[in-house]
């Protein structure tokens, strides 16, 4: 065989693979049934739910394991079981539970996949009062119902095997693993300001105050030390952004209540 069929052979497979993986991913992709959202999504809540019950003490690991502080684990309990039974999110099959976290350093909450969630006591600690709490946990079950985490692993499962073609193929494939972090960074800002409006209805559905949603955001600033690296570089949008987002969201869902930020 010579140099020239070998490479065309390269190629031909290289693009095959790729096809595969475009196929895959357009055939996977279905309505979001909470948020009306086209995704790719190649798990069930089932095994959302299963993932994130396997991942949560290793989580829970990274910052210390879990608070000693009974009360205060409780106090994050009642505000979290109460944004779910008066939104949507008591009519999802996800199993909610809420974890406080022992680290002291990190100001930061996240979910996983299923409905496990978690805010260490270094954000905790910060927060003001129940409704900046409420805000955060919300904008924590907007992700999971956003179906971000399921999201992200089948466009991660995508790159993976797209690059695996590009290799094959010609051996682009660095190429396109930028390409593919790229996007799903993209993502990720969009996935920010979705749990941003989420995390508003389900504030005002529970009579949380959502513009104390603005107070989280500042807090989040001044914790950076007011700095922000250029948004198109994070996978987070700069707080001012988000503030923006959020009154917006706040108009949009009719809450009348006094602008307490």
């Amino acid at each position: 065989m010579n140099k020239g069929s070998g490479l065309k052979i390269r190629l031909l497979i290289g693009a095959v693979i790729i096809g595969f993986a475009l196929f895959k991913n357009c055939s996977s992709r279905e309505e979001n049934p909470y948020t009306g959202k086209v995704q790719a999504i190649n798990m069930t809540p089932d095994e959302e739910i299963m993932m994130g019950i396997k991942y949560a003490p290793e989580m829970a690991n990274q910052h210390g394991g879990l608070h000693p502080d009974t009360q205060l684990q409780s106090f994050v309990d009642q505000i979290g079981k109460k944004l779910v039974d008066n939104s949507m999110a008591r009519e999802t099959p996800y199993k909610y539970e809420f974890h406080l976290l022992r680290d002291e350093q990190t100001v930061n909450a996240f979910a996983l996949p299923g409905g496990q969630i978690f805010i260490t006591y270094a954000l905790l600690s910060k927060l003001q009062n129940e409704d900046q709490v409420a805000g955060v946990l919300g904008h924590e079950i907007g992700h999971v119902l956003g179906k971000h985490s399921a999201e992200r692993v089948a466009n991660s499962s995508m790159w993976q095997t797209i690059s695996t073609g590009a290799e094959v193929g010609g051996g682009a494939g660095s190429a396109v693993n930028a390409i593919g972090q790229n996007i799903l960074l993209g993502n990720g800002r969009d996935d920010e300001l979705e749990s941003d409006d989420l995390g508003v209805l389900f504030m005002i559905k529970s009579g949380y105050d959502p513009y104390q949603m603005i107070g989280v955001m500042q807090i989040l600033k001044a914790a950076s030390g007011g700095s922000s690296q250029p948004e198109f570089q994070s996978t987070h949008p700069d707080p001012e952004n988000r503030i923006t987002h959020i009154k917006e969201s706040i108009k949009k869902y009719g809450y009348t209540g006094p602008a307490t930020m």
